[in-house]
């Protein structure tokens, strides 16, 4: 058997609370208005999770459930579930075996994986590897992110821009050519001055002091990341097409990470793809960070076509960014 085994995208879910949290309900928190918000981000609101006791697991629950309910998928024929997150539900366990236990997956292992923004695009490369070595069937990657819980809500630079959410996808041996076809993943830490969570971690445990100091908020410094993302997100999709000698016209559709409309646009220039070629929903959504990916492809899986070309690009804090190219397979 010369021809490698190729992972494919047999199924997608995808999940937003109901509560939307708008750019109006925004302007009565902190000095800030919905005309700046839209131009500089292009969000109008974003979803969040309200529901006490509810957190990151019971997202990706729901997204995961729609997946079985599509392949009438018995949770026990599960063998991986890969959580990409930055808001797990404890710092341990791990969110994906807290979600393995409530969809009833009890033949699966998992773990989560974090690479914030790029979270998805690393879990999915991953749970790809593993299909391809022929070692697993059915793997779930799941990228999910409830944001609410790490964001300032006096702090307008970051509170504006993210919202909570949960997509996945089910990933199985292909058929035939489609499937996940090759990515570039790069990291550089040395970007973590930029973006970060300051305390809860091993280097600044929680205290009465990092509490009262307000650090278990994300902290960003916008101008960095933002050059930082508009050139790596729009540099690594460049490099993936001309790696396979492909071009704009081969490709039906750029998924972006969902950080920043003008991200966005500087990446579909840099590939040469009109916009009417690039998902675009984080008017509504927001920034999901580990979800946004995944629920683009929910939202438009009724467009894809089989063979279609997908590039999936993001960025993400760490730094972490990358490009993947999947032929879509149904």
């Amino acid at each position: 058997m010369s021809q490698k085994l190729k992972a494919a995208i047999t199924s997608v879910g995808g999940y937003v609370p109901e509560t939307k949290l708008t750019n109006f309900d925004l302007e009565k928190l902190v000095d800030t208005n919905d005309e700046w918000i839209r131009s500089r981000t292009g969000i109008s609101e974003r979803r969040i999770l309200r529901e006490p006791g509810k957190a990151s697991s019971d997202m990706a629950v729901k997204a995961i459930e729609e997946i079985l309910r599509k392949k009438n998928l018995d949770p026990l024929d599960i063998d991986c579930i890969i959580c990409a997150t930055v808001t797990p539900d404890m710092v341990f366990p791990a969110t994906a075996n807290i979600i393995g236990d409530k969809i009833g997956a009890k033949n699966a292992f998992g773990f989560d994986l974090g690479a914030a923004c790029s979270g998805f695009l690393f879990a999915l490369t991953t749970g790809a590897s593993f299909v391809e070595a022929g070692r697993y069937k059915k793997v779930i990657v799941v990228g999910v992110d409830k944001m609410s819980s790490i964001v300032d809500y006096t702090d307008r630079a970051t509170c504006i821009i993210f919202g909570d959410g949960a997509g996945a996808v089910l990933l199985e041996p292909s058929a035939d050519e489609n499937g996940f076809q090759d990515a570039i993943l790069k990291s550089d830490g040395s970007g973590r001055a930029y973006l970060h969570l300051k305390a809860g971690g091993s280097l600044k445990p929680a205290s009465v002091e990092t509490v009262m100091a307000r650090e278990h908020y994300a902290f960003q410094d916008g101008q960095p990341v933002f050059k930082f993302a508009v050139t790596g997100m729009a540099d690594v999709s460049a490099e993936l097409l001309e790696k396979h000698n492909l071009t704009g016209d081969d490709i039906a559709w750029l998924v972006p990470h969902q950080a920043n409309l003008r991200i966005i646009d500087a990446t579909a220039n840099r590939v040469g793809l009109p916009k009417e070629k690039v998902m675009i929903n984080i008017e509504k959504y927001g920034n999901t960070t580990a979800a946004t990916i995944p629920l683009c492809l929910w939202e438009w899986e009724s467009q894809l076509k089989k063979g279609d070309n997908l590039i999936l690009a993001a960025f993400g804090g760490g730094f972490t960014w990358g490009a993947a190219w999947v032929k879509w397979a149904y």
